[in-house]
């Protein structure tokens, strides 16, 4: 099988290995998807910016037509070397899957095959495909956990040249993580603040990313996974009264949405009850908490769970490109996922 787990990619992402030229990147986390994507392609040494070298495709236009991918795999470069041919946007196109299927028994010679795409049900379709095959490699791209938001500090910090106190990181953990590029963008946002010093104090956090209790996020969140919407406005209302910041809200929702999926994963997998899973999870749920989120896993599942994350990184997006509706943007958004989760109950899920 070829595939890597979560914790292995970036290992895998440190050298160019050409046993496999046809590599997809897939997982909720489009900002980690995205920056995984550029760290393969300056791994194949070719220029990114030579249109004869690097051929962008989209996902959508391979699936109207299959036969595009294989035609520019096999194109001989006009100037020699190899070719990167980088596709975006797949999703569960049939058209795609057959044309990268093809590949996958035909690998080209010279040329890398680089798929971006958002998160894929195991086994099937494009993902299922690459993971058969022993000229490709699937490689998952999960939102950061603990582990991998200390590792994305240390590397926006190492190229600031800048330290931090113990208790600035701590805060910075709390409040990032929903995204890969809006965590780096949140960081280096925090670093531009402190320049000339030397070490970024919980004082410039405070500043930038805001200091709102995790506890309030979490009665938001949990008031929308269980379809509360009264007690969803109550708890929104005083998070935005406080001056939270809004992306704050959605980070947390990201991350708590996450770990419902995971949870339910094990529920449909692994043949546990709610319950069961509650209990088995790692790190442990506050035990306040476990009634609430054993109801969520009655009215989420792994897949209504990764649109509820998608939904809610599109609202990341929308609600910066548009500030003045910020608020309004996220309010809307919550408002309907907690709909869902109420008409789930109601059906009895």
């Amino acid at each position: 099988m070829a595939q890597k787990k979560a914790h292995e990619v970036d290992s895998f992402l440190k050298r160019l290995d050409r046993a496999y030229p046809i590599v997809l990147l897939y997982g909720p986390d489009k900002g980690l998807v995205s920056e995984r994507a550029g760290v393969f392609a300056q791994l194949t040494g070719l220029a990114q910016d030579d249109p004869f070298a690097v051929i962008g495709l989209d996902a959508d236009d391979i699936n109207t037509e299959p036969g595009r991918l294989s035609d520019e795999a096999n194109t001989i470069s006009m100037f020699g070397g190899e070719r990167l041919i980088w596709v975006r946007n797949a999703a569960g196109q049939k058209g795609l899957a057959d044309a990268v299927a093809y590949l996958c028994k035909n690998p080209p010679a010279d040329t890398f095959i680089l798929v971006e795409a958002g998160d894929l049900k195991k086994g099937a379709g494009l993902r299922g495909t690459v993971e058969q095959s022993a000229s490709a490699m699937a490689l998952p791209c999960y939102s950061d956990d603990a582990r991998g938001i200390d590792s994305t500090i240390d590397d926006v910090l190492a190229r600031t040249g800048l330290q931090i106190t113990l208790d600035a990181r701590s805060l910075l953990k709390e409040s990032l993580g929903g995204d890969r590029l809006a965590t780096r963008a949140e960081l280096e946002k925090v670093c531009l603040y402190a320049h000339g010093k030397q070490r970024i104090t919980i004082e410039d956090v405070r500043d930038i990313v805001g200091d709102v209790s995790a506890t309030s996020y979490e009665t938001m969140v949990d008031a929308v996974m269980t379809g509360n919407v009264t007690d969803f406005t109550l708890a929104f209302d005083r998070a935005i009264g406080t001056g939270s910041a809004n992306y704050l809200i959605l980070n947390a929702a990201i991350r708590q949405f996450q770990s419902l999926q995971t949870l339910r994963y094990g529920m449909e997998n692994e043949d546990k009850n709610a319950g069961s899973a509650v209990a088995a999870a790692r790190p442990p749920i506050f035990f306040a908490r476990k009634k609430i989120v054993e109801m969520a896993l009655q009215r989420w599942t792994t897949q209504s769970c990764a649109r509820a994350i998608e939904r809610l990184q599109r609202t990341v997006l929308e609600s910066r490109r548009n500030a003045s509706l910020g608020v309004a943007i996220i309010r809307q958004s919550m408002i309907a996922l907690a709909a869902e989760a109420a008409r789930a109950g109601r059906n009895g899920r």
